[in-house]
């Protein structure tokens, strides 16, 4: 696909790929930008004291609510 050439014979459906796999990527991306944060909250606790630990369950109640909404709407699923 990538080197301009015509894949042969054509794929099923146009060469199409469900929104599926989309949903995923999009999704991947955003926990993996969680844990992006969550890692200079983890090095530097000890000195964030009291509001860094409020602040990061703020944070993870958020990603929560996102992952919960996705999940009851199906975007988890693989059939």
């Amino acid at each position: 696909y990538e080197c301009g050439i015509e894949p042969t014979p054509q794929p099923v459906g146009g060469g199409r790929f469900p929104v599926k796999y989309y949903i995923t990527a999009m999704l991947f991306i955003v926990f993996d930008i969680e844990i992006i944060f969550l890692y200079p909250w983890a090095v530097h606790f000890d000195a964030m004291k009291f509001f860094g630990l409020v602040e990061m369950v703020i944070f993870i109640a958020t990603v929560f609510v996102a992952y919960a909404y996705v999940w009851r709407r199906g975007g988890l699923d693989w059939d």
